[in-house]
């Protein structure tokens, strides 16, 4: 099929690369024009594992192409991806000017034919009718550029074809895991209330469907949830709402471990087992952050604020996020009392590892109250340190390895479980230290193995 997807963020990106490389043509388009020579070149702007090497080969085949033309996207796809960011706003709600001018545009440019156009971004609940709307209305402003250029009445109705339906197709990738995810999916979600997109849309996610490129084919087929366009848009906030929150409670289970002498990586493990809670998402550390979940959560809350209800529970999830990211600053101040000219050490600076996604990362909150403690502030990240980026990292020196990092610090927060942070030399590490104390902020290296290599170890919960 030809798909055009506009916007090539994380999402749009990693849909557009893995929807060339199951055989379907297609060009995603970007207004930045320099990120778009790039990619055009063969090279990713953002670094997810095994993305690079798909773009590169689809490129090759000829199913995938890069354009700033979006006028030449809506022409080529049956199929149109409105991928663009929506951040979050100072209230809470989400941006949506990106979704809106790309709406428009693209009703600026439909001329003929039945187009689907697809939600991937992540909208409020009511987009679906809402782009629709913004659609037309780009429709309707070409139609009055060119009856006036005519010389006739600019209230002449317009003659434009506005054939299409807006499917919402929510998308559930993990950073770190997006090309996998997207390859092996739970489920597929699809809002619309015309059975032709969404036949179009099975059609899209066949060889996906069928596990054609799973890791395992035995599997049966993905399950698909059809359904209108609000109760789909909402799937994507809940999912992410319910994560977030699964997240604050066993950080909460933590702090009271610490208290009365518990291991809440022992109590995770004993409540994980049972199959109505299962394990995943319980792993106690220093809060959630990165692009999507403070931003669904907020979203959601400030959705059910629009609409006249309180939604406790998440307003609840979220104050223990942001108490859980200066844990390891209080950890600090019990070991090395004043920590105002002391050197502290952080591993790991991105929200989680396997991406170079700093958005809301919890080193971010470490770094602004340590400096305003007066600590020196180090770090070691394995992307971070290598790509030479600094933006928003002027608290700190970042490292260039571990060893740099360890040198003359009086402690090491873990910050992001990056594997190769398990195969550090510990033992040469400490003996560069001013005193070889270690604080996991995510409960992931060996305590054992730590104090062994001459570490004072200390967990979350533990």
């Amino acid at each position: 099929m030809r798909v055009c997807v506009i916007g090539t963020g994380y999402v749009g990106l990693v849909t557009g690369v893995c929807l060339s490389h199951i055989g379907h043509d297609v060009i995603c388009i970007d207004n930045n024009e320099e990120k778009v020579k790039l990619m055009q070149s063969g090279q990713s702007p953002i670094y997810e594992p095994g993305l690079s090497e798909l773009m590169q080969s689809s490129m090759q085949s000829g199913r995938l192409s890069f354009s700033a033309d979006l006028a030449g996207g809506v022409a080529h796809g049956e199929i149109l991806f409105i991928a663009v960011g929506t951040p979050a706003l100072p209230t809470g709600e989400s941006d949506t000017r990106y979704v809106e001018a790309v709406a428009r545009g693209i009703g600026a440019n439909l001329n003929g034919g039945y187009k689907v156009i697809v939600n991937k971004s992540t909208v409020p609940i009511g987009s679906g009718d809402w782009v629709r709307m913004i659609v037309l209305d780009g429709i309707a402003e070409r139609q009055k550029v060119l009856v006036g250029a005519g010389g006739a009445a600019v209230d002449t109705p317009p003659s434009i074809e506005a054939d299409f339906d807006v499917v919402s197709n929510p998308e559930f990738l993990r950073e770190g895991s997006a090309v996998y995810d997207t390859f092996n999916p739970d489920r597929i979600v699809l809002g619309s209330n015309n059975p032709k997109a969404i036949q179009m849309m099975q059609e899209l996610y066949t060889p996906l469907v069928e596990r054609k490129f799973s890791e395992d084919a035995s599997l049966p087929p993905v399950p698909i949830v059809v359904t209108d366009l609000s109760s789909a848009e909402m799937v994507k906030y809940a999912s992410n709402s319910f994560l977030a929150t699964k997240i604050s409670f066993i950080n909460e289970v933590a702090n009271i471990c610490d208290r009365v002498g518990a291991d809440v990586t022992q109590v995770a493990q004993g409540i994980g087992l049972d199959s109505r809670i299962g394990a995943k998402f319980l792993q106690a550390g220093i809060g959630w952050g990165g692009s999507c979940f403070p931003k669904d959560v907020s979203a959601l809350i400030h959705t059910a604020d629009d609409y006249g209800y309180e939604a406790q529970l998440l307003k609840a999830a979220v104050s223990v996020n942001q108490r859980q990211r200066l844990i390891t600053l209080e950890k600090l101040q019990q070991v090395l009392k004043i920590l105002k000219g002391k050197t502290v050490g952080l591993l790991g600076l991105t929200f989680k590892p396997d991406t170079d996604d700093m958005r809301d990362a919890p080193a971010l909150d470490l770094i602004e109250q340590l400096n305003r403690l007066g600590a020196k502030v180090k770090a070691y990240d394995p992307i971070v340190s290598q790509s030479g980026m600094r933006h928003g990292l002027s608290g700190v020196i970042v490292e260039t390895d571990p060893e740099r990092l360890a040198d003359g610090c009086d402690a090491l927060v873990l910050v992001t479980d990056w594997k190769k942070f398990k195969k550090l030399d510990y033992a040469k590490m400490a003996k560069l230290m001013n005193s070889p104390i270690l604080i996991d902020g995510r409960n992931f290296l060996d305590q054992g193995q730590l104090e062994e290599a001459g570490f004072r170890y200390m967990g979350i919960g533990r």
